[in-house]
């Protein structure tokens, strides 16, 4: 098969959950023997110069991009607030040039599956129908408005929450309105499927969820060190952010007043001046700002802490790293969306106390902190091998060409 991937970002580096889950499962169809191209927004904000790719990558799957400036821009915002009804969120990754460029692309080549990667792709729906008979595919990574819609409950500040609450619902409303003009869906995890269908959803639904080769992620017990605590994710995004001043707030100081000499090591991209300042002035906190190598930052700590309570989808990150045999402690919005067992190959608390005292259990027991992290990186290659998931998805998609 000939497949097309529209992204609203370039999947390269693989540096945060969207961008894993979008690459590994193109090398995975790439790598079952179809012809994969990603045609990609290359933004302002996470901008890569698609030359850099690694020529190994580069010679499985044909990279493409179209320089787009997204960001946010408070004007155009108020703009958006005052005299639309759609969300500004959308809106953005709407743009004349990746008309342009998907338009040429589509007469040039013809492809079998045009798989769209994220709701706001949806945008171009009439586009492809208009030059292309290839069978559409939304993959579906979260229920965006419900990550809005959570994280306006959880915000204090009245007049930002009244904003956030009428913003989840024009994506809701955005999200019901792309619902069923695609061929196919495929959600991320089956809770997010049985929202798409509380939505109206009528069309053939396969949950895929985020895959990862298992083989290249095994952790090096030699190198750990331990006792030791650390967080990685993108500190630009604000439910990263909310669950993280949580954590400093309201765990952290738990954890010193039995654990005064454990370090904690925060690393993230983007992070805005005020939560770096925080961070740098935080007791017993290291901050790493963006590390070159994830992975080899994720091997070198024992426990790895999730704390969410807001987003929506599958948290890839968690998955990266029990796949590297981390033993993770998180919240149930964390967790959400992955089938595992608290206690056996992961650790899910809801309260400050609760998420404190569990931390400094394992923190003293070496032997609970080992045997959770096999457990996790057994489960990871039974469940999330991204070879048998990527199959699994293009059995799906000759089911339906035939």
């Amino acid at each position: 098969m000939k497949i097309l991937q529209l992204t609203n970002k370039l999947p390269y580096p693989p540096k945060d959950g969207g961008a894993i889950a979008t690459l590994n499962l193109a090398k995975g169809m790439a790598d079952d023997g179809h012809k994969v191209t990603i045609l990609a927004m290359n933004t302002s904000k996470h901008y890569f110069d698609i030359d850099c790719i690694p020529s190994g990558l580069k010679n499985i799957i044909d990279f493409k991009d179209v320089a787009v400036d997204a960001g946010i821009n408070p004007f155009a915002a108020i703009t958006n607030l005052l005299f639309s009804k759609l969300p500004y969120n959308a809106v953005r990754f709407f743009t004349d040039d990746y008309c342009k460029a998907l338009k040429g692309l589509l007469s040039a080549e013809k492809f079998d599956v045009i798989q769209l990667e994220g709701i706001y792709m949806a945008w171009y729906i009439n586009i492809i129908r208009q030059n292309s008979n290839a069978i559409i595919s939304l993959r579906a990574h979260n229920i965006e408005h419900e990550i809005w819609h959570r994280y306006a409950n959880h915000e204090k500040n009245y007049f930002k929450k009244l904003y956030l609450k009428i913003l989840s619902k024009r994506i809701k409303h955005f999200e019901a309105s792309m619902v069923n003009k695609y061929d196919l869906i495929i959600p991320i995890t089956d809770r997010d499927a049985i929202a798409f269908n509380e939505l109206g959803n009528r069309m053939p639904s396969l949950t895929i969820p985020a895959g990862f080769d298992s083989t290249q992620l095994g952790a090096s017990s030699d190198e750990i060190l331990f006792p030791s605590i650390f967080y990685i994710g993108t500190l630009d995004w604000f439910p990263n952010q909310d669950g993280l001043q949580w954590f400093l707030t309201k765990v952290w100081p738990l954890v010193l007043e039995k654990q005064p000499q454990l370090i904690f090591h925060v690393a993230g991209r983007n992070a805005p001046p005020w939560l770096a300042a925080k961070l740098k002035n935080s007791r017993n906190v290291v901050y790493h700002g963006e590390v070159d190598n994830a992975q080899e930052f994720i091997n070198t700590y024992a426990i790895m802490v999730v704390p969410l309570f807001s987003g929506s989808g599958m948290r890839v990150k968690i998955i990266e790293g029990m796949a590297m045999g981390k033993t993770i402690v998180t919240t149930a919005i964390g967790a959400e969306g992955i089938d595992i067992q608290s206690g056996k190959n992961i650790f899910i608390e809801e309260s400050s106390w609760d998420f404190a005292q569990r931390i400094i259990t394992i923190t003293e027991n070496k032997t609970i902190c080992t045997k959770v992290g096999a457990n996790a990186h057994s489960f990871v290659k039974n469940s999330y091998d991204y070879l048998v998931l990527s199959k699994k998805l293009t059995n799906f998609y000759l089911k339906y060409l035939s």
